[in-house]
């Protein structure tokens, strides 16, 4: 991990301010969603990505009943449904 040197204070409810300069090299735009990890005593955050509820695949994405799946799984269970 690069450490940057940069330190920020939590406020009363327990936010930190990114910094500019980070949100523009990981391309992180207002109203982006960040994703919280725990890695061992670290806390990670990360660009979230959407990603397909059965394979984690990021690509052809549908939202189905408020949930990401990707058009390959689609095909897939209707294979196994025998409707294809």
């Amino acid at each position: 991990m690069k450490n940057t040197g940069i330190v920020r204070n939590l406020d009363s409810l327990g936010r930190i301010v990114l910094p500019k300069e980070m949100r523009r090299v990981l391309s992180i735009e207002e109203k982006d969603s960040v994703e919280i990890l725990i890695e061992d005593d670290r806390i990670v955050l990360k660009k979230y990505t959407p990603a397909d509820i059965f394979n984690g695949d990021t690509e052809d994405l549908i939202d189905y009943c408020g949930k990401k799946v990707s058009k390959s799984s689609v095909k897939e269970m209707a294979q196994l449904a025998g409707l294809i």
